[in-house]
């Protein structure tokens, strides 16, 4: 994998939206993989496609690509409001690469967050444009990757460090079983990975874990069981190897 992005690509174009554009979508096509399955290389929808941008032709995955120069925030811009609420609710929603390169055209931060880690919770609408504007009225959003859980953040390169191919497909494909779930199943053992992901330690126990009872009962106020709840989630984490018990209720994260 080659972290640098091929700046002679951008020759004759002077709009730095464009450019970066061009340049990490070329990126993408020369040097990632599918996370899923590790085929190389993957390949480009036609331009303009309003789902994805990127497809694996062996396992099928399709990925849409997000890029910004700087760090990697807890904020990312995207498009319409409607349309991601939307894509979120449907059968044919893509997972999503996000990539940071330097002012010297380097990759800094390679990311996949897969479909089944965005919910409607961490799509943040944002004001409508101005009545002055030429789509007045129309309305953005922003994703905060903030509220998405460690597991749903799979590097393939961090910090300007490429990760371990193998770790890679280990850690994408370990929570594909959300995809099967119900909604309302699945919001459970999201919002109990987010509860794991605060506590900062890497052994932890099921007091702790209680601790976040309250909050949860603010979301869940017709569920009277939480701390029933909390356990039964806690056994589905550690049967697909996220968390391990460690016995005497204590779980160690993975």
């Amino acid at each position: 994998m080659n972290l640098s992005l091929n700046t002679n690509l951008a020759d004759g174009y002077t709009s730095n939206s464009q450019i970066a554009r061009i340049l990490t979508e070329n990126w993408v096509l020369n040097n990632s993989y599918c996370p899923s399955c590790g085929d190389l290389p993957l390949k480009e929808f036609e331009n303009n496609r309003p789902v994805a941008d990127f497809y694996c032709s062996k396992c099928k995955e399709e990925f849409e690509l997000k890029s910004k120069s700087g760090k990697i925030s807890n904020t990312i811009t995207d498009g319409a409001y409607s349309s991601m609420i939307e894509r979120i609710n449907s059968d044919n929603n893509p997972n999503f690469f996000f990539l940071t390169y330097t002012k010297h055209w380097t990759v800094n931060d390679f990311l996949i967050i897969p479909k089944q880690f965005f919910t409607t919770e961490i799509i943040i609408k944002r004001p409508p444009l101005a009545e002055t504007a030429r789509r007045a009225g129309w309305i953005g959003c922003n994703i905060d990757i903030s509220k998405v859980a460690d597991a749903g953040k799979v590097f393939l390169v961090k910090n300007a460090t490429i990760v371990n191919q193998d770790l890679v497909r280990e850690t994408f494909n370990k929570t594909l079983f959300l995809r099967t779930k119900s909604k309302d199943v699945k919001g459970w053992i999201l919002d109990t990975l987010k509860c794991v992901d605060s506590i900062n330690k890497e052994v932890f126990s099921l007091d702790e874990m209680y601790q976040f009872e309250e909050n949860l009962k603010l979301k869940y106020p017709h569920n009277n069981f939480i701390r029933d709840k909390l356990r039964q989630q806690l056994q589905i984490l550690r049967d697909k190897g996220i968390i391990e018990f460690i016995g005497r209720g204590k779980y160690k994260k993975i």
